[in-house]
């Protein structure tokens, strides 16, 4: 069968579309490209299969319109994949349409389209009643799904997959289930899905050429109410430890890779992190690549952090979101602003880079919460127990509790996804204006700016200037991003 997993070219004069293997959909002034993960496999898994595969991104690829279509139709797919959010759904509706539009058809007529991600796992009847799509892989192990719905001929069997009948009326074969053992998945071929274009464009990456895998799909807490990907995986699992080591190895050996995102919601803790640890020391690998990862507040005590700085990680990304301990508790965050404290400073005196994210723009919050969160992330610049962070606006992607919270609550200024980009406040603020908000989110980056924060980042990369140079563009480029 051929198989295209495809991302069409998204122009707007908003920025670059953020849109894979992306959590958090933004359209960004300064252009960053997430290497996907998810996708990746599955176009490994129908390649290994004896399936021809295309891998088409047309957003890292630069193309334009014309040119991803001339691609796209040269290769005459039996079916194409796409993987989308809220804020972009629209127009992948569209671009279905007049794909399959009989009068002008881009794809070849015998072809189907498959929609995965997020919003459509929430909401699968809306793309079904929205455009011609054929198929809708809910949850975030859609690779199985497809690899199976491949080799059955486009039959589908395993459960998840939404489909329609000889009348064109949708029907399922039930909710998906994450019973797939993520070890029996191989390891990504990087040429075929041309690992090179995010090798480089990555707000993450100090060192390049660098790569993402992941080691567990996709949080071990999972509770988080906001959170759009515990619609996709609302139960965590992970891959043996060794066997992450042993791919990591090879991504340096084979490609030169210096520096890896283990994209999990939340890198695996306890014996497993252990584990990992001790064999990166003991095959070399802690001097040779540097490892990012997700990390929760709460669970890791200095020691852990320690273990992990010799192992050769670099980034610790946490997510914060609210300096407010009642937002903290809405949000099923089960942290405390202290362990958010205490945390920042014990991984930053283990010599790891701390990254934090905030997100303003909660409903219940008014100037003096506010206030205290921007207090908060400039104090931990201030000290050096942050190197970075990053803002973003409250977006209550759908399927989710917060969704589904202010939906019933009248909470939502907009039902229009075209609306949900992080560009304007979604969530209802009587108690603050959107000026406030955004107001908020520049003094904070501006909070780089604080004379003790850029004594301590002159320090820590003393004779980096590609890093100054990338910091100062990331940072003009979010401050426009929030004008």
């Amino acid at each position: 069968m051929r198989v295209a997993i495809a991302y069409p070219p998204l122009p707007s004069e908003k920025g670059a579309a953020l849109l894979t293997q992306n959590r958090q959909f933004q359209w960004f002034s300064r252009p960053t490209y997430i290497f996907p993960v998810v996708p990746a496999t599955a176009a490994t898994m129908l390649a290994k299969a004896g399936h021809d595969v295309l891998f088409l991104d047309g957003i890292a690829g630069g193309l334009e319109p014309a040119e991803f279509d001339r691609r796209l139709a040269a290769f005459r797919p039996e079916l194409v994949v796409l993987e989308t959010k809220t804020p972009v759904i629209k127009r992948h509706w569209r671009w279905i349409s007049a794909a399959k539009d009989a009068k002008a058809p881009l794809l070849p007529p015998e072809c189907k389209i498959a929609l995965v991600g997020d919003h459509p796992t929430a909401m699968p009847e809306e793309s079904m009643a929205a455009c011609p799509v054929d198929f809708i892989l809910t949850g975030g192990d859609w690779d199985f799904l497809l690899a199976n719905l491949a080799a059955a001929g486009l039959v589908p069997r395993e459960p998840g997959i939404w489909y329609r009948n000889g009348d064109g009326s949708p029907a399922t074969t039930g909710p998906f289930r994450l019973n797939h053992d993520l070890d029996s998945a191989p390891w990504i071929d990087r040429d075929l899905v041309h690992w090179e274009l995010y090798a480089k464009k990555n707000g993450n990456f100090k060192r390049t050429p660098g790569t993402y895998i992941m080691s567990g799909r996709d949080c071990w807490h999972a509770k988080c109410t906001f959170c759009s990907w515990t619609t996709l995986y609302p139960k965590y699992r992970t891959r043996n430890p060794v066997d992450v080591v042993a791919e990591i190895e090879s991504l340096v050996e084979r490609y030169g890779v210096r520096e890896i995102m283990d994209d999990s919601g939340s890198f695996p803790v306890g014996e497993w992190l252990e584990t990992f640890c001790r064999e990166m020391i003991r095959r070399g690998l802690n001097r040779k690549v540097r490892i990012d990862c997700n990390m929760r507040f709460g669970r890791l005590g200095p020691e852990a952090y320690h273990l992990m700085r010799e192992a050769g990680f670099r980034l610790v990304l946490f997510g914060v979101e609210s300096a407010n301990q009642k937002t903290l508790d809405r949000f099923c965050k089960a942290i405390t602003v202290e362990d958010v404290r205490r945390g920042a400073e014990w991984a930053s005196k283990a010599g790891l880079d701390v990254h934090l994210t905030f997100m303003f723009g909660h409903a219940w919050e008014g100037p003096a919460e506010i206030e205290n969160t921007v207090r908060l992330a400039r104090e931990l610049l201030a000290k050096g127990h942050a190197a970075t962070l990053q803002c973003t606006l409250t977006i209550p992607y759908p399927g989710t509790p917060l969704f589904r919270e202010l939906r019933d609550n009248g909470g939502l200024a907009s039902l229009d996804w075209d609306d949900y980009d992080q560009r304007k406040a979604i969530t209802k603020t009587p108690f603050a204006t959107e000026d406030d908000i955004k107001l908020a989110i520049r003094r904070v980056y501006r909070g780089f700016l604080q004379p003790s924060a850029l004594w301590r980042l002159f320090r820590r990369n003393l004779f980096d200037l590609s890093f100054y140079w990338r910091g100062a563009r990331r940072l003009f480029g979010h401050l426009s991003d929030f004008r």
